[in-house]
């Protein structure tokens, strides 16, 4: 079909699902898209599977269901696999990660333990507190790129895929800097070839990604695919990248509730995080290096939102504390609990306090699930490089380098359903509403 200039190829035969780690998020995902199949579950969380969105004017009460008014895949559509350090398959790995009651793995059990992981690129010293040995044998990260792409070309082989989509949710990488190595496209394959340390192995399946390809979804914080050399290749491929860092728990609260704050122009003093969490995420966010990573992600959210160099009497200098905390006990249920103190007329103090018991890959699951189709739609409608308008699913979104990141949900909701609108001809919403008075 063509639609304001942009041409979507419909989507044929199955989409391909390619998932790095085969853990607590993987695997939840997994099973509930495998539940929902056999209509043993609905998809909570999702918007392309329960959204609604406005087409015209309100009078015109036209609202289709999101997956009714786009041409994406559906869920029978997709076939699965993954690569992980561990080579336990996918519903082994389920029991471990301990998210799902085992009365609802045991339905989609035969599916889960089809799903078995390929050995994983792994280097321990990018996440120092995992260990596994279903790695592929230490050589060239050149060699190791390649070895990716074989196994690209094999899964698009043995299911006859015309599209697959590549998304990373794996655990947090030590935190890397943006250098010198990245940025151009000829400079990192030099860097490549040479091993440099500042090209970790979330890197090489994104290379690997855009190389064959496929559109790469970026859900940690890591460097990954937020760098010029990479976003060349992006462009030069012709294919969609986006991230980073799945927006759950406690970042989602704060950007649920930070816009809300600036919107009645209150005051913020200061604003502590902190965060208990028992799953393989918190052992590896134990780490100084790994969390430094993840506390960029987390900290930039508030700055971005309250701009306080343009409210500089209620927010210059608030003060932000984000703590993470490994507590085993907890599991996958984390808690994220929140101090705010706001204050108000004749600068009165007041405060807030949440206490959200959330639970992590619960949370994440149709978050990925969504970004993977629209991922597709993106790319199947011939849009390139960084996906702005799915900043939405996302801590810290990526966007072009003279742009701020917009990180107040509803405005990345907006975003999100008038790219939509935009995709399949329709008008854009503002909420102006005049003409309903005039």
């Amino acid at each position: 079909m063509t639609v304001s200039g942009i041409e979507i190829k419909p989507p044929e035969g199955k989409l391909g699902v390619m998932l790095v780690g085969l853990g607590a998020v993987t695997t939840t995902f997994v099973a509930g898209v495998e539940a929902i199949k056999k209509g043993l579950s609905k998809p909570i969380g999702s918007l392309t599977q329960m959204g609604t969105i406005r087409l015209g004017k309100r009078t015109e009460k036209r609202a289709p269901v999101v997956k009714e008014f786009l041409p994406l895949h559906s869920l029978e559509d997709m076939v699965f696999a993954a690569w992980d350090i561990f080579e336990d398959n996918a519903y082994e790995a389920s029991l471990k990660a301990g998210v799902l009651e085992r009365q609802d793995l045991e339905s989609v059990k035969q599916e889960l333990e089809s799903l078995k992981p390929m050995k994983a690129v792994f280097d321990q010293n990018y996440v120092k507190k995992l260990s596994g040995d279903h790695v592929k044998p230490t050589s060239s990260k050149r060699d190791l790129i390649n070895l990716l792409i074989e196994d690209i070309q094999e899964f698009k082989k043995k299911h006859q895929l015309t599209n697959i989509v590549i998304i990373w949710c794996g655990s947090t990488e030590i935190f890397i800097r943006t250098g010198e190595i990245h940025q151009s496209l000829d400079v990192f394959d030099r860097a490549i070839d040479s091993n440099h340390p500042d090209v970790a192995p979330s890197m090489l399946y994104a290379y690997a990604a855009l190389k064959s390809g496929v559109p790469f979804i970026n859900g940690a914080p890591n460097l990954t695919v937020d760098f010029p050399a990479m976003l060349e290749l992006a462009d030069k491929m012709h294919m969609p990248v986006s991230g980073k860092d799945f927006k759950t728990g406690q970042t989602l609260m704060k950007t649920i509730l930070a816009p809300g704050l600036k919107a009645r122009l209150l005051g913020l003093r200061g604003w502590f995080s902190t965060n208990i969490l028992g799953n393989r995420d918190g052992e590896v966010l134990d780490d100084p290096e790994s969390f430094k990573t993840k506390e960029e992600s987390k900290l930039s959210v508030l700055e971005y939102i309250l701009q306080p160099d343009l409210y500089p009497d209620l927010y210059k200098d608030f003060y932000h504390k984000v703590r993470i905390n490994y507590y085993p006990p907890r599991g996958d249920n984390k808690e994220g609990w929140d101090n705010l103190d706001i204050y108000g007329w004749m600068g009165y103090p007041m405060q807030i306090k949440i206490d959200f018991l959330c639970r992590d890959s619960i949370l994440a699951a149709p978050i990925v699930l969504d970004l993977v189709l629209f991922s597709d739609l993106a790319q199947r409608a011939g849009m390139k490089g960084i996906q702005e308008w799915l900043s939405f699913y996302f801590k810290s979104p990526m966007c072009a380098p003279d742009l701020y990141p917009e990180h107040d949900l509803f405005i990345q909701l907006t975003k999100l359903k008038n790219t939509l609108r935009y995709m399949m001809g329709e008008e854009q919403i503002t909420h102006l509403g005049v003409e309903y008075y005039q």
